[in-house]
């Protein structure tokens, strides 16, 4: 019996239009070649910065409720010079992420086979680390507001709350130790700053302490993100499982890709782990404007989460296979300008499906 999936795909911006179109050739790939072991329901929405400037929004005022009826989305890429970058940021894809609890953000650290890495490791093909990143508050949490603006010189208040709770440290924390079980190295770095920050992050690390006795079996460690961010380039080979609040894991996460290459290789999902409402899958990277429609956008981030979301909809060898159908292909040298190729994103597309061992 053919299992369909439903997905929402929402290209977004710039490049985004265009590698959405690359993963979903894949996608309808693997589905022409499943022998009706699956099939894809695609439904496309053109919310973005185009449909803000049109409406006044970034999204229709149902759009988020209209997305659980899903299985799954598939997301390209947010931001338009038109329009300024925390309306945007705010009004889609954070819009998304909160309104479906989508707490548990993962980002695939990879160091691909044929592309120039930015990391001095005498074996860097050997590294392969995931940041799992709190997704639903911490810094993200859109507590604050502006007051004051009517003072004279300039004396507007602006106040930008982090919000940490026990029952959203716990879960990620708890989300992160299940996945390291899964890994080949079981190992959990929690990363924080509480230092400087002593109410919110010294409650992270008090939760991560408590959770960590529940878990013997699981090496563990503590870093302040300063000093993260130098074992990111010193000592890469610590790493396993790095967990996060959402800003200090969305920082981490584009230094990790930038030394395996460029943005343009990292792909992320958007968890709703306890299954409520569907998940949302997408690339690290932004809309580019400056390459957009140019034809030159490195598809392999988008095309990697869309390996990511075969997963999560339990098409386990797919997935799998899609993976390294992209490692095949970066060995081969096949590869976009930014990660020190000539390859165009049609190009490389067609390649990822000509590599595929179904």
């Amino acid at each position: 019996m053919t299992k369909t999936f439903k997905l929402a795909v929402i290209p977004g911006d710039g490049i985004g239009k265009e590698v959405i179109a690359a993963g979903m050739k894949v996608l309808s790939y693997l589905e022409e070649q499943s022998n009706d072991k699956f099939k894809f329901e695609s439904d496309y929405f053109d919310w973005g910065s185009d449909y803000y400037i049109e409406h006044g929004s970034m999204i229709p005022e149902d759009g988020v409720e209209t997305l659980k009826d899903y299985d799954a989305i598939y997301f390209g890429a947010v931001g338009d010079p038109r329009v300024p970058d925390h309306v945007s940021l705010w009004g889609l894809r954070i819009a998304i992420c909160q309104g479906l609890d989508q707490w548990a953000n993962i980002r695939p650290v990879e160091f691909l086979p044929g592309v120039q890495h930015r990391i001095a490791h005498p074996d860097p093909e050997s590294l392969n680390w995931i940041l799992v990143r709190e997704n639903s508050e911490g810094e993200y949490s859109g507590i604050g507001g502006r007051n004051f603006s009517a003072r004279p010189d300039e004396r507007e208040v602006a106040i930008q709350s982090s919000i940490f709770t026990e029952y959203g440290c716990e879960r990620i924390i708890r989300f992160a130790f299940d996945l390291a079980r899964t890994r080949k190295r079981k190992k959990v770095t929690s990363v924080t700053k509480s230092n400087a920050q002593q109410y919110g992050m010294v409650l992270w690390d008090e939760v991560f302490e408590r959770v960590s006795k529940e878990y013997p079996d699981v090496e563990t460690d503590q870093w302040l993100v300063d000093a993260m961010a130098a074992q990111f380039v010193l000592n890469p080979e610590s790493l396993e499982v790095v967990v996060a609040s959402n800003l200090f894991a969305d920082i981490l996460s584009d230094l990790g890709s930038a030394l395996a290459g460029s943005l343009g290789i990292a792909s992320s999902a958007n968890l709703q782990v306890d299954k409520r409402f569907p998940s949302m899958f997408e690339s690290v990277h932004g809309s580019a404007p400056d390459i957009a429609g140019k034809g030159v956008a490195n598809p392999i981030g988008t095309i990697a989460s869309a390996a990511l979301m075969l997963e999560d909809l339990g098409l386990h060898e797919e997935a799998s296979n899609l993976h390294e159908a992209i490692r095949r292909t970066t060995a081969q040298g096949i590869i976009t300008r930014d990660i020190g190729g000539t390859s165009n994103t049609e190009e490389i597309t067609n390649a990822i499906i000509n590599n595929l061992t179904l």
